[in-house]
């Protein structure tokens, strides 16, 4: 959940820190510090509760002094309340140790006692500054930095991941990740070394870069990278060279992140596209599961994880499966996942879908249904991310590195990968022709073209979103392959625009909803000309008989429907398998732009975290 960024070399560190965490805006946060050590001073610490900005304020006024190393954080409040006091980085009871923490210690309770009990004063509310403590009283009895690490480690329950140094080895920092917590990768150039919760702060610098494993610690200085297992031995980290330009990551034209990363779904779907099929010929080309054949045809039921807009992705692939494959398929919510005794047969396939690949309640489920024997299958857009090593096999979504904490081009690429997933599915068990899965795939590549028309024109939804951001309350209908979009619809206005949205079947409006329809009640109804359209036409009637007002999503051409309703917009025409793709840049496009007419902070909504790498 909280960002962190760690630098030794021969630059100044505290600009190279502050510009990272900068980049880690976009996870959520609510306070900020940064802390520099040199060999001839101590621990110098700076924080502040608020945006970054109000740590520049207050670094202009008390500096840190100059240093070649330091930590960074941004926090997101799990035990404390948001505060100078409880902002990272902690350091211990003299000072001569600092940490910056991600994730929970569980245990930190009974930690405290027995610190308190030896004399240690405990100044903040976090679970965090228990780690400073205990690593102090370690590297008091003669212990290393990396020594006290793995040791403290073993007095740690829960998952996390932290950063440390010590005023008695400058220019020395120390990574350790323990469970499912938030990662920690590893920058690699020549008289520098880096060390982030997320790549994102490492590709100002450098596009080498190594993944911190669970229970692995990692030692850096600006000349050396040596990693080891929390038994003290060592191990070679896998070395990846990253693609994404650091262009890729900045607003560009766009006033927001979220609009620029709207308009970058043609490009991602077509990178995601391409790099799972050929066309010339046409075949499946998914090379992160191609060892999994065999297993995958004895498979006789299906299971989909995931949480927030991931789930509603899920919901869509388990459309796509049924629909490919004949399989009978479930959608479960990751968090649930754990709480429920669920059926996993040998025949199971667990399909995660997380957009990070850290996702807590996923890598959880992910453990339990590993324990179980089942074959796993993760869809991620992070590569060498947690859920990538505990499934068999990884599908990589290509939407470039995305920013905004409102997830957009992360859906329809999770979308498109699920889609090829259920088509691989189905040539594996024989269930569809060669000739109607190759029919499949070319309709999926004329997708990106689809919705590049869509995004050329938006005035219309600029102008319908003028007249929607003046409610308080918004109703999502959907029904089929559209019902996922009507839910992730709802999510988007609660996330960006701070509206009360709910998406519902549209077959469920007689059952409870259609009594809180009023004028001042609006409806978003996604009515495509698919198989399902009549009933939602039926139930767009209901509404509009009861006084309430209709805005509708229709199918290019479908002027009946538009005589109707309220206001109309438009989506191209597509398959109804592949309706969800043009249906979701409305929804988005909508949500983004009610959000701007009410001022919202789009790009860093209010209490939202990117990752969710903590419960």
């Amino acid at each position: 959940m909280c960002g962190i960024f760690g630098y030794t070399g021969k630059q100044s560190a505290t600009p190279v820190i502050l510009e990272a965490l900068k980049s880690l805006e976009y996870r959520g946060y609510d306070s900020a510090g940064i802390a520099v050590i040199d060999g001839s001073k101590p621990i110098s610490i700076a924080r502040k509760k608020g945006k970054l900005s109000d740590l520049e304020n207050y670094m202009q006024e008390v500096p840190l002094p100059d240093s070649f190393s330091g930590i960074g954080h941004t926090r997101w409040a799990t035990h404390g309340a948001p505060s100078d006091m409880n902002a990272h980085p902690h350091t211990s009871y003299s000072g001569s140790v600092v940490v910056a923490h991600n994730g929970i210690v569980e245990n930190h309770n009974s930690l405290r006692f027995e610190l308190k009990s030896r004399g240690r004063n405990i100044l903040s509310e976090t679970d965090s500054e228990v780690i400073a403590h205990l690593l102090e009283e370690h590297i008091s009895k003669g212990l290393s930095l990396k020594n006290a690490v793995s040791q403290v480690c073993s007095l740690l329950e829960g998952s996390q991941s932290f950063v440390a140094m010590s005023q008695y080895e400058p220019g020395v920092i120390v990574g350790v990740r323990l469970g499912n917590a938030g990662g920690l990768v590893i920058g690699f150039k020549k008289d520098e070394a880096m060390i982030a919760s997320d790549v994102v702060a490492l590709l100002p610098h450098t596009q080498k870069v190594a993944y911190l494993a669970n229970r692995q610690v990692v030692q850096i200085t600006e000349n050396t990278i040596t990693a080891f297992s929390l038994d003290g031995d060592e191990i070679n980290l896998d070395v990846s060279d990253l693609s994404q330009d650091i262009e890729s990551v900045h607003r560009g034209q766009y006033e927001h992140l979220m609009l620029k990363e709207i308009m970058d779904q043609p490009e991602a779907l077509s990178d995601t596209i391409q790099s799972l099929v050929s066309v010339d010929p046409t075949y499946l080309n998914l090379e992160g599961i191609q060892g999994l054949d065999v297993a995958l045809s004895k498979i006789k039921h299906v299971v989909l994880l995931g949480m927030g807009t991931s789930f509603h992705a899920a919901l869509i692939g388990r459309c796509y499966i049924e629909k490919m494959t004949g399989l009978p398929t479930d959608v479960i919510n990751a968090s649930e996942f754990r709480n429920r005794q669920v059926a996993l047969p040998p025949e199971t396939l667990l399909v995660s879908i997380s957009q990070s690949g850290e996702t807590v309640d996923v890598l959880e489920a992910m453990n339990i249904a590993k324990e179980k024997g089942v074959v796993q299958i993760t869809v991620s857009n992070s590569v060498n991310a947690q859920t990538s090593r505990v499934a068999d096999g990884v599908i990589y979504t290509r939407a470039g590195v995305e920013r905004g904490v409102a997830s957009t081009k992360t859906f329809t690429t999770s979308i498109a990968a699920l889609y090829l997933l259920a088509l691989r599915l189905s040539e594996i068990q024989g269930h569809l022709t060669q000739e109607e899965i190759q029919a499949h795939v070319l309709d999926l590549i004329r997708v990106p073209a689809l919705i590049e028309e869509q995004l050329q024109d938006l005035d219309n939804l600029k102008v319908l979103a003028k007249k929607i951001s003046i409610f308080d309350h918004f109703l999502f209908l959907g029904r089929g392959n559209t019902l996922p979009i009507a839910l992730e619809g709802a999510l988007k206005m609660k996330e960006v625009s701070y509206i009360h949205a709910e998406g519902y079947p549209a077959g469920e409006m007689k059952h409870g909803p259609i009594a809180l329809i009023d004028d001042s009640f609006p409806t978003f109804a996604l009515a495509g000309k698919h198989s399902l359209r009549t009933k939602t036409s039926s139930n767009i009637e209901q509404i509009l008989a009861r006084n309430g007002k209709v805005f509708a999503l229709l199918t290019e051409g479908d002027y009946e429907l538009k005589g109707i309703v309220d206001e109309a917009i438009f989506m191209p025409e597509t398959t109804e398998l592949l309706e969800p793709f043009v249906a979701t840049i409305a929804v988005q496009c909508l949500a983004y732009y009610v959000a701007y007419e009410r001022g919202c902070e789009i790009d860093q909504p209010r209490n939202l975290a990117k990752t969710v790498t903590v419960e």
